[in-house]
């Protein structure tokens, strides 16, 4: 357990900042999946338009440090590849 004051409000901080951080990495774990779920429907045209909205999400939480900036990258390659092979 914490003694010092320092120490306690690293608890409190780090505490917030997990929480935070829980709640980037469901977000982009979802755009990921709404993504996947248009690839699988066959629809290449919703696919595309679920892309481009999830490329953002997927910049922003590399921006924040929540993932590496080259897990993001493998991510979007990966997906645009899939959207590109459905023909």
């Amino acid at each position: 357990m914490a003694n010092t004051a320092q120490a306690k409000k690293r608890v409190r901080q780090t505490a917030k900042q997990r929480e935070r951080n829980f709640g980037l990495r469901s977000r982009l774990r979802t755009a990921i999946k709404g993504i996947r779920k248009a690839i699988a429907t066959g629809d290449k045209g919703q696919a595309e338009a679920t892309f481009r909205k999830s490329v953002s999400t997927i910049d922003s939480i590399a921006d924040k440090g929540i993932i590496h900036k080259n897990k993001a990258s493998r991510h979007k390659s990966r997906l645009s590849s899939a959207i590109k092979a459905m023909g």
